[in-house]
């Protein structure tokens, strides 16, 4: 099947017996993904380096390696669903996207157990989020240690609460954005204002032009300066 998103038409060769009825359906119907990939249009710019943490079937990745001149990396911690992010990459000729097995998080690597679930949106490291079809076990990885070597500067992330330990902890050397899905029915209004609070500690600004509901974008203060002056030369 195809999937339009605005100017990006995204083959996915996905079958129907590989996954849920409802991720299926959301396929089907042209809102799988809808919102986040028109938002995270807003925060791509050319020539970024991009790292994406929960990248699904890889539909999000294919609209990021659209823009020209970025190279995407992206993790998700289900094995299956990592195949069919390749899948659905190497159907569109994305070859600046790299997609890989893992589970990244901030500070020493250490074991994790993730949860496997039906409707692999709903996958994380969190048990009591539901009915779980597997437990796997997995080392996780340094996010600084991965945005460092690949130059990042372009943070995407839908990991399913996990967002909440990252940004809290994580330094982010050299990111200039990142684009997040909240999920603050797992930590509540909380979890949100302990985001919003290590996010402005490190330095960056909650971003409304690229923001809409669960999708936020947050923008480093000097590179949102700097976008403001590139904004305000374009139209002078």
């Amino acid at each position: 099947m195809k999937i339009t998103f605005d100017s990006n038409e995204i083959l996915v060769p996905i079958l129907q017996n590989q996954v849920s009825e409802k991720i299926w359906s959301a396929l089907c119907n042209g809102t799988y993904e809808a919102k986040e990939a028109y938002w995270v249009g807003k925060a791509v710019r050319s020539g970024d380096r991009i790292l994406e943490l929960g990248t699904g079937i890889g539909i999000i990745a294919s609209v990021l390696a659209a823009t020209d001149d970025v190279r995407v990396l992206a993790f998700d911690a289900n094995p299956e669903i990592v195949r069919l992010a390749q899948a659905v990459v190497n159907a569109n000729g994305r070859t600046n996207v790299t997609i890989s097995h893992g589970l990244l998080t901030a500070g020493v690597p250490r074991s994790f157990q993730f949860f496997k679930r039906r409707d692999f949106w709903m996958s994380s490291t969190f048990e009591d989020q539901g009915p779980y079809e597997e437990a796997i076990s997995l080392q996780s990885i340094d996010v600084d240690e991965i945005i460092a070597a690949g130059g990042i500067t372009l943070l995407v992330m839908d990991i399913e609460g996990g967002e909440n330990e990252l940004l809290c902890n994580a330094r982010l050397p050299g990111v200039e954005r990142v684009f997040l899905e909240l999920h603050d029915h797992l930590y509540g209004l909380a979890g949100v204002k302990q985001i919003m609070s290590a996010m402005a500690a490190n330095g960056f600004a909650y971003d409304p032009r690229g923001s809409c509901g669960a999708c936020v974008l947050f923008t480093r203060d000097l590179a949102l300066r700097e976008y403001v002056e590139e904004t305000t030369r374009a139209f002078a």
